[in-house]
């Protein structure tokens, strides 16, 4: 493929997780390579191309007779999803502890008492996507840490998958947006005391928590 081509891929791959994470592609949807033209906006070189990537990402599945659909939140994605998670985290945010410079560890403090400190003024929708962008910004810089760009890759997929099982559970709740940030705080506060192993259990505790409340749901 061209180097063209490649980017016009990755363009239409991004377009299809915007709409797929604001439900304009809807999770369990059967849709043709036409209909995802129609989607997205690109052409249907560019969507053929994206298919098979689609495919091994588990973001589309084929089903015989039927055609393709778009992953859809049951147990067995809230299970695999979170285990993901769980397996890589723990491992990421023990080295994270041990290396990561004091202003990347206090540029994430000041980002989470920040909205800890708005949320005190009141809980809005503008907060809420904040929130949001702060909870990812920190687990990315967890995984950013490690230099591996094949588990960046893999990571940022199944962040996907997590943002799914979050909308299917409507999402950071306005009643969980205190509790998140004081989790993250106290994974923090571990990581400040280069203390590893209180940072992998604050970390398990914090992704089993998100898990149950997912499995409940």
């Amino acid at each position: 493929m061209s180097e063209g081509g490649a980017k016009l891929r990755d363009r239409a791959y991004d377009s299809f997780t915007e709409r797929l994470l604001s439900r304009e592609i809807r999770p369990g949807q059967f849709v043709s390579q036409r209909e995802l033209v129609e989607l997205t906006g690109f052409p249907l070189g560019a969507i053929r191309e994206l298919v098979p990537r689609l495919e091994s990402e588990g973001l589309i599945t084929t089903i015989p007779q039927r055609g393709m659909q778009v992953a859809h939140v049951d147990l067995s994605l809230i299970r695999n999803a979170f285990q993901f998670r769980l397996f890589i985290e723990r491992e990421a945010v023990t080295i994270f502890t041990e290396s990561a410079p004091d202003d990347a560890i206090a540029a994430q403090r000041a980002a989470h008492e920040a909205i800890v400190e708005r949320a005190g003024k009141g809980i809005d929708a503008r907060l809420i996507e904040t929130a949001q962008l702060v909870d990812l910004a920190f687990h990315e810089a967890i995984i950013a840490h490690l230099g591996n760009e094949i588990i960046s890759q893999a990571y940022r997929v199944n962040w996907i998958k997590i943002r799914l099982i979050r909308h299917h559970e409507t999402g950071l709740l306005p009643e969980l947006v205190i509790p998140v940030m004081h989790q993250h705080l106290a994974i923090i506060g571990a990581i400040e005391a280069r203390d590893a192993e209180r940072a992998r259990a604050k970390m398990t505790a914090h992704i089993e928590g998100s898990r149950e409340r997912a499995l409940r749901l």
